[in-house]
């Protein structure tokens, strides 16, 4: 696995593919990738300051725990500090903040709140506890949605009537749409999410690609897969075209993984979503399709009307859509910490100032500003 794990980080290589960038920019461009796996393996590996000086990497919103609306987690606390229920979510969402609280305070206080590896213990845990209401905290991208689709289904099956899912996906494609319609945007190329595109395959952002010319390159996470997914994009500027590549080609096919697409569509149905910082997003999520709704634990514990207002020190908003980097926020390293954040973009394992606190960039930066070419 180690020596699998070096073919990707290979420094010889790696200094190779700076070189080819070096050698190919001519002009500035802003190239963002979109999912927060990147963003780690970016500042971590320290790829962005490696890059000649015309290029900008811009920090996009792919992280599902950053992404989830206020209100999302708000009903999350209250569901969770109901009696007879047993709360299940993956652990990276117990210290994202609500209103007043997060999940490791409202389990602090009695609630049963329950760090789960997969959607499926929250399914086992149902049929143990047939007096108990279980119920599953559904988040992220079309990634981690045919497991969460898999345990309702399985639910169904199985006849529980004491399972539910507060659901909360988001998809990728409406997320570009809305950035490339942004009066703000300065994004002119982007690389698309990988793990993302193994399961729905990148057929659906040939449209983006026709109708933004927009350069998109399916990229994967660690620094080589970056790097050529980086220099793909560079190229393609360069020359004025805008065409869809997949640089992630051990992964990720055209068409994605099938089965698990038809699950999807059994399951959820496509409808309007909010974005934590950036507002609701037309057709960007899913929610339970009719076949089962009984199953939504928004409908079944009646906190379908909460409503929340961020907080006014937190510029996540800007940070997700690429307008700010981390470190331009005020309220970054000082009133916003992992032990004290204001947003999720703090504590997620993918968030963006998550990743900038970790590697130590504190030094604020002057906001640059990348005029469109494309």
């Amino acid at each position: 696995m180690v020596k699998y794990l070096d073919e990707f980080r290979n420094p010889e290589i790696a200094q190779r593919l700076f070189d080819e960038i070096r050698r190919m920019t001519t002009r500035p461009w802003a190239i963002m990738e979109v999912c927060g796996g990147q963003t780690h393996s970016i500042i971590r590996n320290g790829i962005d300051q490696l890059l000649p000086p015309e290029i900008e990497l811009i920090h996009g919103p792919g992280c599902p725990v950053c992404v989830t609306p206020l209100e999302t987690i708000d009903k999350a606390l209250k569901i969770a500090a109901q009696p007879g229920v047993i709360f299940c979510s993956f652990g990276d969402m117990l210290r994202v903040p609500g209103s007043e609280k997060d999940l490791f305070r409202v389990k602090s206080e009695g609630a049963d709140v329950r760090i789960v590896y997969s959607p499926l213990d929250a399914v086992k845990l149902a049929q143990a506890n047939p007096e108990r209401e279980v119920v599953f905290f559904a988040i992220g991208f079309e990634t981690t949605a045919p497991a969460n689709a898999m345990a309702v289904y399985q639910a169904k099956q199985l006849g529980l009537r004491n399972f539910s899912m507060l659901v909360s996906h988001v998809l990728v494609p409406p997320a570009i749409a809305a950035i490339m319609e942004s009066p703000a945007t300065r994004v002119q190329a982007f690389l698309a999410a990988g793990h993302v595109c193994t399961v729905m395959g990148y057929w659906e952002y040939e449209p983006l690609v026709e109708r933004y010319h927009v350069p998109i390159v399916v990229t994967g996470f660690e620094p080589l897969d970056v790097l050529e997914g980086i220099r793909r994009a560079v190229a393609q500027l360069e020359k004025g075209e805008a065409r869809l590549e997949n640089a992630y080609p051990r992964a990720v096919r055209r068409e994605g993984n099938t089965a698990a697409q038809k699950m999807l569509a059994d399951v959820f149905e496509v409808t309007d979503r909010a974005w934590r910082g950036i507002g609701v997003i037309p057709r960007s999520g899913w929610r339970l399709s009719e076949r089962y709704r009984d199953f939504d634990a928004e409908a079944r514990f009646a906190v379908a009307n909460i409503r929340t207002q961020e907080s006014p020190l937190c510029r996540s908003g800007e940070v997700l859509q690429g307008l700010l980097k981390p470190n331009q926020c005020p309220a970054f390293g000082k009133e916003c910490t992992p032990r004290t954040p204001l947003g999720a973009t703090m504590v997620s394992s993918e968030g963006a100032c998550a990743a900038y606190y970790q590697y130590g960039r504190f030094v604020q930066v002057e906001e640059t500003t990348v005029a469109p070419s494309v």
